[in-house]
């Protein structure tokens, strides 16, 4: 991937220097509601959220009979440094970051709305976001209640050594999905969805979880053909990193990968074919709505 290609975003806030970053760091404790979407791992909420799907704090909080999930989380900020990391991994993700500002300002500019650029915070092991405590075992996942991204770096040893999807592209794919969550976020999906969860069975709502799910992998594909087509990103290789990746992380090879049999009214996220398949379609289409999985029968 010629990531360098790119632009670097402003938009990082690097807590790494934090450590721990749950109890450490100053700032203002804040009072705001939001419920993460991202990566998780944890015993069951491991199949249940752990590659680009519910904050597994919100797994585990269903799974517990817990109240609003919803409801305002108050934590206070670490430390932090703004603007452009000075490591080379900071950096690329600081690129690849500013890839998704470039395209995401242009899409929203041509339905004539104004794009809210996320902010992307690194951290190490655990951390203080508005969706509760971050960990690093949770992977990265987006918080709708400040409209950050959140990423343990440490994260991509896991993609490449555990479950098989090397690649700097691969890589890219991940924030390219988290931050389609945020722009499901902007376009008034996350609200609907969590609207949804109080009036459906879980099995239902599961169901809609996999079209969103499915939805932010079309967002990433958005992403790559823009990018791409601005910026001149891809290599040889680079989308089957990608979809290496998305087939990883579905449903049914995470379930056969941690408990050897596959439950499909349990998928929160589609199967492998389907994550491949509807990144592939924003990849070529590059249309939002060619992405619309909410109002098509068959995934």
């Amino acid at each position: 991937m010629k990531w360098e290609n790119n632009r670097q975003s402003d938009q990082i806030e690097d807590r790494r220097a934090s450590g721990g970053g749950m109890f450490g760091g100053g700032g203002a404790p804040r009072r705001v509601g939001g419920r993460g979407v991202g990566l998780g791992t944890i015993a069951i909420a491991l199949v249940a959220g752990w590659i680009f799907g519910i904050n597994p704090m919100t797994i585990l909080g269903v799974l517990g009979g817990g109240g609003d999930l919803a409801a305002p989380v108050e934590q206070s900020a670490p430390a932090a440094s703004t603007g452009q990391p000075s490591d080379q991994m900071g950096q690329f993700v600081a690129s690849v970051l500013g890839g998704t500002e470039d395209v995401w300002t242009t899409v929203f500019q041509q339905s004539g709305a104004q794009y809210q650029k996320p902010r992307l915070v690194l951290f190490r092991g655990a951390t203080p976001t508005a969706c509760g405590t971050g960990q690093a075992a949770m992977g990265p996942f987006y918080c709708p209640g400040d409209q950050k991204v959140y990423i343990d770096l440490g994260f991509y040893d896991t993609l490449r050594q555990q479950l098989g999807a090397p690649g700097d592209f691969a890589q890219a794919y991940v924030i390219a999905h988290e931050v389609g969550h945020h722009v499901q976020n902007l376009m008034g999906v996350t609200e609907q969805m969590e609207q949804a969860r109080r009036r459906v069975s879980e099995r239902e709502y599961n169901a809609l979880s996999v079209r969103l799910e499915l939805q932010a992998d079309c967002f990433a594909g958005i992403w790559a053909h823009h990018n791409h087509q601005s910026k001149g990103i891809l290599e040889p290789g680079d989308v089957e990193e990608a979809l290496n990746a998305a087939a990883a992380i579905g449903d049914d090879a995470l379930q056969r990968k941690s408990q050897g049999t596959v439950v499909p009214d349990s998928f929160t996220h589609g199967t492998s074919e389907q994550r491949q398949r509807w990144f592939h379609k924003g990849l070529e289409t590059g249309s939002v709505k060619a992405c619309d999985t909410f109002n098509t029968r068959a995934l």
